[in-house]
């Protein structure tokens, strides 16, 4: 398989994973945070980069709104959470510091981009500028530490060398 086949059908797997994922989401204000999405964003960012990941999390929270599992604040929360952690990712390769950049990404810059979608877009009376920064975090946090310890394990294995490679059609 080529390697944009192999991205290709790696980012479907991800979207999917969101989007079912979503299954398990957390109801605040008008949100329906969901922690698997932030695994997937740092699964995203570390085996594909920041733009599949940045597609990935735009296509999952389009699904999600679709099928009724998700709002609109899923756009600004996962697609900039995922930016974040695609970008640290892929010039400093520290795990530790991409699931830090995806709790800072969603939390804080997608809790305040939420504001604006839920105020005009969403019509929710918003009672302030950070309303929707503690529950992003909650829920980035969870999905973060999910990741950081899948990915301690596979690379702990030696797993995560052999699926980077695999991704990249890379030989040792």
């Amino acid at each position: 398989m080529n390697k944009k086949t192999t991205k290709l059908a790696l980012a479907g797997v991800f979207t999917a994973v969101a989007v079912i994922g979503s299954l398990i989401s957390i109801p605040v204000a008008g949100s329906k945070c969901a922690p698997v999405q932030h695994m997937v964003n740092i699964f995203s960012a570390v085996l594909l980069g920041p733009w599949w990941g940045v597609a990935i999390a735009f296509v999952a929270s389009l699904l999600r709104n679709l099928f009724g599992l998700g709002s609109f604040l899923a756009f600004p929360g996962s697609m900039i959470g995922a930016f974040c952690c695609g970008i640290v990712y892929y010039f400093c390769q520290k795990i530790s510091l991409t699931c830090i950049a995806e709790a800072l990404g969603t939390g804080l810059l997608g809790g305040l981009a939420a504001v604006p979608v839920a105020k005009w877009l969403m019509q929710i009376p918003v009672g302030g500028a950070f309303v929707y920064v503690i529950p992003f975090f909650i829920s980035t946090f969870a999905g973060s530490i999910l990741s950081f310890v899948i990915f301690s394990v596979l690379k702990k294995s030696g797993s995560l060398i052999q699926l980077q490679e695999m991704v990249h059609n890379k030989s040792r």
